[in-house]
């Protein structure tokens, strides 16, 4: 069975995602391919990264178009619910990419750095929109709240990884714990 680069570029995910380290050589491996073979479709572990945290892009922006995000920040509408969509749908992105969080070479691309930044970008409006329509604290910096979901979405793939929550939980794990710290609360 002859295996081509989309079915490599999966399988580095997949292993990825369990063993951030993994050398060439154990990435070939999981794509049950040669050294040689994987070196044919990506010279470096670099280049590899680097197209895998490209296809990672490509998802986020999908949960920015799934939740509505550009929608939202134009009509100022709908809000509330765009930001916790955004939050649970990030959790699907996570479990796809998820090694992409803490991997330097994702950082450091300048491109993909670029991008990031476009994105971060994005999502901070979002809660900019969101702290002066009182739906989170005002008091917060929007960076740090973003911030702080960036780590709450390391904590998803950590747990993930360990087994520690059941998938189902996610959701409202997240939910809950992101807007506990963040949210504007009642006074009675």
């Amino acid at each position: 069975m002859v295996v081509g680069r989309e079915e490599i570029v999966a399988a580095a995910v997949d292993h990825l995602n369990r063993a951030p380290a993994a050398s060439m050589a154990e990435i070939a491996q999981a794509a049950g391919v040669s050294r040689g073979t994987l070196h044919r479709h990506f010279s470096t572990r670099e280049e590899l990264i680097v197209e895998l945290g490209w296809r990672c892009h490509a998802a986020w922006r999908r949960v920015h178009e799934d939740c509505g995000l550009d929608a939202a920040l134009r009509g100022g509408e709908r809000l509330a619910e765009t930001l916790e969509a955004l939050v649970v749908a990030s959790i699907d992105a996570v479990e796809a990419h998820g090694f992409a969080l803490t991997e330097h070479l994702v950082g450091v691309e300048p491109e993909l750095l670029r991008s990031t930044e476009a994105l971060v970008d994005r999502e901070v409006a979002l809660i900019e929109a969101c702290q002066r329509a009182g739906i989170l604290r005002a008091d917060l910096p929007a960076r740090w709240i973003e911030n702080t979901l960036y780590g709450l979405l390391v904590a998803v793939r950590e747990s993930l990884h360990a087994g520690d929550v059941a998938r189902r939980d996610l959701p409202r794990l997240l939910l809950e714990t992101f807007l506990e710290g963040t949210s504007v609360k009642e006074t009675s």
